[in-house]
């Protein structure tokens, strides 16, 4: 099957005065794996439903190999769309599901039995086709929901959200077998979520959207470790956010922290303009310290008392009140390592390295 390219040129959608959509702009690769990612009312699922068809923009274009579909039904779009609910007839067995499609497309017979049999094949469920949705699992009615989706060979698969009604274990199996059998067939795919990790683990590429307005584009780890505002970097993962004023600028940077003191820290390359700028560090570049233990000299250091921690397995999240400021700090769990207490003075150690430079 043709690898295609979807593009949405200065997209603008808006119902009555509200602005849903508003100058979207992007490029998505032929076969690639790309994720909308964004808080509810975002608008990620709107722009999910213009591409398939469901929703009309008042200005822009949407492109699919090249071609405008602006004006296109959804069934002209040759399109597959996935949705959160599945959507599966309760009265039809499996294998009527995934053959609805093409029935209705009027394929010839043979060809129903051969499509039907290697999508069910593909998704695990070739056993299960006698069986209705409501002798399914969760996963399985999810593996139907796919496979009467890739049986019709759409140009396209749009993919809203589908894995949020399952357990986090399912949904971690499910998201690893979704990935490959994207990889097998080389679909351009384009994946809606609120769920970060599910975004990062899976996605090539993946736009941040925030009340209608791409923020940023670009590879999971980029949009992790080099956030273009405070809105993506608070969004994409947990970060610390520290506002301060530039006293000094030089080789390195002398700032001072509204309730926290002076820090240095060497100046980057490029440096947002202005007095004013916001210091984003992630927990884990943090380490942790007694009050009253050594410090490690390649650091800078804060001090600080612990409000809260929270035990999540491989770490222990602890939340420090430093001046007027709380930071998260994540310290790998060991077995038998001493905690850090509640109202205990500690040490911060930032690793200065990990902190990018946020305008104000």
């Amino acid at each position: 099957m043709k690898k295609v390219g979807v593009q949405c040129r200065h997209v603008h959608l808006a119902f009555g005065r509200t602005e849903v959509l508003r100058d979207v702009d992007l490029e998505i690769a032929p076969g690639e794996f790309f994720a909308l990612l964004g808080p509810s009312g975002s608008g990620k699922s709107t722009l999910l439903r213009l591409v398939a068809g469901f929703a009309r923009h008042q200005r822009g274009q949407v492109l699919i190999d090249g071609r405008d579909v602006g004006a296109l039904a959804p069934w002209e779009r040759n399109v597959g769309m996935v949705f959160q609910s599945y959507a599966l007839w309760p009265h039809m067995t499996v294998w009527d599901n995934v053959a609805f499609g093409l029935v209705e497309r009027r394929r010839p017979k043979a060809e129903i039995k051969e499509r039907v049999g290697s999508a069910l094949e593909m998704v695990g469920l070739a056993g299960h086709a006698a069986r209705r949705p409501n002798q399914l699992s969760g996963g399985q009615q999810q593996r139907v929901a796919l496979a009467r989706t890739i049986v019709i060979e759409p140009q396209v698969l749009l993919l809203d959200e589908p894995l949020s009604n399952l357990d986090k274990t399912l949904r971690v199996q499910m998201r690893q077998e979704l990935l490959a059998m994207q990889r097998r067939l080389g679909l351009t795919t384009i994946f809606v979520t609120h769920d970060q990790e599910e975004a990062m683990t899976t996605a090539d590429r993946m736009a941040v959207l925030d009340a209608g307005v791409v923020q940023q584009v670009g590879a999971p780890v980029a949009l992790y470790d080099r956030p273009v505002n405070r809105f993506v970097a608070g969004f994409v993962g947990t970060m610390n956010l520290l506002p301060a004023r530039v006293r000094e600028r030089g080789e390195r940077l002398a700032l001072e922290v509204e309730g926290v003191g002076a820090l240095s820290l060497p100046a980057p390359a490029v440096l947002p303009a202005g007095e004013r700028l916001t210091l984003s560090f992630r927990p884990h570049a943090l380490a942790l310290a007694p009050g009253g233990a050594p410090r490690d000299a390649a650091r800078q250091w804060l001090s600080g008392t612990v409000e809260a921690s929270e035990f999540v397995g491989e770490f222990t999240r602890y939340q420090v009140r430093a001046g007027a400021h709380r930071i998260a700090v994540d310290e790998a769990h060991r077995a038998g390592a001493p905690v850090h207490a509640t109202g205990s003075a500690v040490a911060l150690g930032l690793d200065t390295s990990q902190v990018q430079f946020l305008g104000d």
